[in-house]
């Protein structure tokens, strides 16, 4: 497409699988269905001239079965400080409209329930991850200690939102969602992290 951009930073997600997630294996999710809120926080990102550096967007997700053979419903929230320009390119982008590694996502998913501008409270501390959207949506996870006190690393993962990075495997101490007719809150389970980069 025309339009030449390229985002790279910090992504994390946190779901209700058990932690290993077994969609990332293309196997089915464990409790039968999967809720997976992840988040972006842009370090440096450039969109058709427009800067995108320390925006932040997040996006909730639920497959009711098997990630690669049901269609999802997906809510797409972006960063309320970012201006009009910035919010047309977080949307393009993050939605999968803009093309890159997102849009092989998109084929997936059946209802888009809607795109928000949202306070998004994005914090980066240790092994640890956090994002907060008031009223919406808190997320909290923490890399699992491999052997050693090494992280426990993934690689070469055949199915994921960022492919080309060592992804460190969590547990969620939180991951709360309430919008959409949605109501979940649970803990002890999944979650990821690592760097991300996408382009097009």
């Amino acid at each position: 497409m025309d339009t030449q951009w390229k985002v790279a930073g910090t992504y994390f997600e946190a779901c209700n699988c058990e932690a290993v997630c077994p969609c990332v294996f293309t196997s089915p999710p464990t409790d039968g269905d999967c809720k997976a809120l992840i988040g972006w926080h842009i370090d440096q990102g450039m969109f058709a001239g427009t800067v995108l550096d320390g925006l932040n967007a997040a996006l909730f997700a639920y497959a009711p079965g098997h990630m690669l053979e049901t269609k999802w419903k997906v809510a797409l929230y972006v960063d309320e400080r970012a201006d009009t320009q910035q919010t047309d390119a977080l949307t393009k982008i993050f939605s999968g409209a803009a093309g890159g590694h997102l849009s092989a996502l998109t084929p997936l998913i059946g209802e888009v329930l809607g795109v928000k501008s949202a306070a998004i409270d994005y914090c980066l501390e240790g092994k640890q991850r956090s994002l907060t959207i008031p009223q919406v949506a808190q997320m909290e996870i923490e890399a699992m200690p491999g052997q050693g006190g090494e992280d426990v690393t993934l690689t070469s993962i055949p199915f994921t939102p960022v492919p080309g990075y060592p992804t460190v495997a969590c547990r969620s101490k939180r991951l709360s969602f309430h919008d959409h007719g949605f109501d979940v809150e649970i803990s002890k389970k999944n979650g990821f992290y690592s760097p991300f980069s996408y382009q097009a």
